[in-house]
């Protein structure tokens, strides 16, 4: 029997891969949304942010996936958009949705720093769900092992490395909910996100028999280890800096601006219409 396969509706088959992504996503917006929300953004703001991050956050993973195994891929070429199989590496998603928040707030002169403030929760939870994709993939597992939670995967009990890493993000995503109710910096949530899943990353990732390489070294830990790094030089930075007032926003000054100019533009027009009638 086929775990990946959810059910079929004639010629068109829907895998549970594809679901639980979905599912990530959507669960992950929500949270950002109400975060926007809660904060007296403009959620227009957001929609347009995750119109550009979904896709780049899809296509970096893949990207990222067929780089590393571009041995398989280079003679396989058709493989290559077959996305619902698995062969989505989170790092690669991670770089694509970055680097999408810091064009879109170059644009829009917004804080990088502090809009990934706003979506490192989500992107915790959202991994936190979407592991379980490898579960019905039957991918991203551990050695065997005896240990009493190990699990039947693939013809023998291994570590269910999809599963620790599911469970850690989950405590990343209670750390930083915790944290983005209290005062800090502009990137002190992003930088935990880094520190603290990179943490987790590591270790899980000695566990795994299908890491991806570069040479010798597992490309997980190595940009586990570089990630946590960039995490540390954000919280040393934001403690040597005196940083203004405006950097606790989620608006860049110029952009927080623009807003209040376009919200009193709007409550001028409601007024004059009010008068008229």
């Amino acid at each position: 029997m086929d775990t990946s396969i959810a059910f079929s509706l004639g010629p068109v088959t829907i895998r549970w891969y594809g679901i639980i992504v979905a599912a990530a996503f959507a669960v992950g917006s929500y949270l950002a949304y109400h975060e926007t929300k809660r904060l007296k953004l403009n959620q227009d703001e957001l929609l347009n942010l995750l119109i550009i991050i979904i896709p780049s956050s899809i296509i970096g993973a893949r990207l990222y996936y067929v780089a590393m195994r571009w041995d398989f891929y280079g003679q396989n070429p058709s493989y290559i958009l077959q996305t619902w199989m698995g062969g989505l590496a989170v790092h690669g998603g991670i770089i694509g949705a970055v680097l999408a928040i810091l064009i879109y707030c170059r644009i829009r002169k917004y804080s990088f720093l502090a809009w990934t403030d706003i979506l490192a929760p989500s992107l915790a939870i959202g991994q936190a769900i979407g592991r379980w994709g490898n579960y019905f993939n039957q991918e991203a597992y551990g050695y065997e092992t005896s240990l009493p939670w190990a699990m039947l995967i693939d013809g023998a009990y291994r570590h269910p490395t999809f599963l620790y890493e599911s469970l850690w993000n989950l405590l990343v995503f209670t750390l930083l909910f915790v944290l983005s109710r209290r005062r800090h910096r502009a990137g002190a949530i992003f930088a935990f996100y880094l520190i603290a899943y990179s943490t987790g990353r590591f270790f899980i990732e000695t566990l795994r028999t299908d890491s991806l390489m570069i040479g010798p070294w597992r490309a997980a830990m190595v940009v586990s280890v570089l990630s946590a790094l960039a995490g540390v030089i954000i919280l040393f930075f934001n403690r040597l800096q005196a940083l203004p007032q405006e950097v606790f926003s989620p608006l860049g000054k110029q952009a927080a601006s623009r807003q209040l100019r376009r919200a009193e533009q709007r409550k001028a027009q409601k007024k004059q219409e009010k008068t008229a009638k």
